[in-house]
């Protein structure tokens, strides 16, 4: 499936080393005013090349919208937007056009479709975000409306955990660090990866904040498991986790338990999500990602024919892969949001009447 969402739904289209990539967003709302040069400054914050702590393939991103907006306005018809590859070496993959690259998707894709795009990976390359970033960027621009804001940053490289949270410092970081004081240990870390030719793993924190309760439909389209859908769909995403996550089945009752007073919840141990529905609350998400597969190691193997070989990798790879990761991460944030937004609409009669009662 290339397609997510059921009301703000989107599909991505392109490949790694294709002519472009793109998505079309389905359901927006008309009367959205659509901020080109907003949109254009989320595909620059993920757009590869643009300091050492990641890959070099240096791509501008250029974002064109082809259609569903008239006069700088969303229309309600689909909005199609297409980013042409400018700097593909795919001769870089020649090595590998047999092998199949431990760590990566190509053995899977292979034994699935009898057929794969060696050249970076094709569909599975993380190149494809791009088009989930520009999509998220058309969902930031509804959710602006109702004053709800996402935001991201890494709090974990290799280990080495963040002690203090500031999103607005993680706008600034060259590896969008949450944490001031730890960012140099956490650069330090990524560095020695790549002198030693090897990779790190790191992990995103996700808050969303102006988020109303009751957005969420149960019981099988719940709120926490449309994060967990969206994130775990990202490549090298291993694990989710909302609110305490794992902590939580170390805690009790009575002190897991967010308890409430006329001013709201005391604490929030949930993520701002019960039942699988928000309650008003912030939502709270951390996403973990593995190190990048791609190392300049030698590493032992299968050709497509199922005998030992041994590879070495060429071309220009993420050391940390969870850097950039965290812009899209807060892309399909936002996604889900919108799309919860649209659903919850038509959960009471009340909201009908206010459209439809004369």
């Amino acid at each position: 499936m290339n397609s997510f969402g059921e009301r703000f739904k989107f599909t991505t289209f392109g490949e790694s080393h294709g002519v472009a990539l793109g998505c079309i967003v389905d359901g927006v709302p008309a009367g959205i005013k659509i901020d080109e040069a907003f949109i254009q400054s989320e595909m620059d914050r993920r757009k590869p090349g643009k300091t050492k702590y990641e890959t070099q393939r240096k791509e501008s991103d250029t974002i064109q919208i082809l259609s569903g907006v008239f006069e700088g306005v969303s229309t309600g018809t689909p909005i199609a937007m297409v980013l042409f590859n400018e700097n593909q070496k795919s001769k870089d993959y020649s090595n590998v056009k047999d092998l199949f690259r431990p760590g990566h998707a190509d053995f899977t894709y292979f034994h699935k479709y009898g057929i794969r795009d060696y050249r970076g990976g094709g569909r599975s390359s993380a190149r494809e975000t791009a088009a989930r970033v520009a999509a998220g960027a058309i969902a930031k621009l509804l959710l602006k409306e109702l004053d709800i804001k996402v935001h991201s940053g890494i709090c974990e490289v290799g280990g080495i955990k963040s002690e203090q949270i500031d999103f607005e410092y993680a706008k600034s970081s060259e590896i969008f660090a949450l944490d001031e004081i730890k960012e140099q240990m956490q650069k330090d870390a990524i560095k020695e990866a790549m002198s030693n030719h090897d990779s790190i793993g790191g992990v995103v924190l996700l808050k969303a904040t102006g988020v109303p309760a009751g957005l969420g439909e149960p019981m099988y389209h719940k709120l926490d498991g449309q994060i967990a859908n969206a994130m775990m769909g990202l490549n090298a995403v291993k694990a989710v986790e909302i609110g305490d996550g794992m902590e939580s089945s170390r805690s009790k009752g009575s002190l897991n338990n967010d308890q409430i007073r006329s001013q709201g919840f005391q604490t929030n141990h949930s993520g701002g999500i019960l039942g699988g529905i928000s309650n008003g609350d912030e939502i709270i998400t951390k996403v973990y990602f593995k190190p990048t597969p791609s190392i300049f190691t030698e590493q032992k193997t299968v050709d497509v024919n199922n005998i030992d070989q041994v590879y070495n990798l060429k071309g220009r790879h993420d050391p940390c892969v969870a850097l950039r990761g965290s812009v899209v991460c807060e892309s399909m944030m936002s996604l889900i949001l919108a799309d919860m937004v649209l659903l919850n609409m038509n959960s009471n009669i009340k909201n009908i009447k206010k459209v439809y009662s004369k």
